[in-house]
């Protein structure tokens, strides 16, 4: 059974930075993908980033680019999601994703966390 666990959340001023982390139990072997994505009050969840073996590329959603950083340790089965000079409109509940093999869209995983609040002040 794979679960993935959140943590590094928390409250920030604009401007400031952030750093998520999600360790994935379960398993031995390693994801073809992880990936996070996050949700704000009242929206759906929308994706955030994506790093995926098969491809050897990380992906970001436009609102995130430049700002945003997505990277794992393979042997620590852990993604890790860099965030710089937040905005308020990156506060929402951010999960991180996971999958053990390809599929051809960065965006879909079987496993998800439980998520971690993330809140920008102005």
């Amino acid at each position: 059974q794979v679960q993935l666990v959140e943590s590094g959340g928390g409250l920030v001023q604009a401007g400031g930075s952030l750093r998520l982390s999600c360790a994935a139990s379960g398993r031995t072997f390693n994801y073809d993908g992880m990936g996070w994505f996050r949700q704000a009050p009242g929206k759906e969840r929308e994706f955030v980033a994506a790093d995926i073996l098969y491809t050897r590329g990380t992906y970001y959603a436009d609102s995130v680019k430049g700002r945003f950083t997505i990277s794992r340790d393979n042997a620590k089965n852990t993604v890790y999601l860099q965030m710089n000079s937040l905005k308020p409109e990156d506060t929402a509940v951010y999960s991180c994703a996971a999958r053990l093999r390809y599929y051809n869209d960065y965006k879909a995983y079987d496993y998800w966390g439980q998520g971690t609040q993330v809140t920008v002040s102005s």
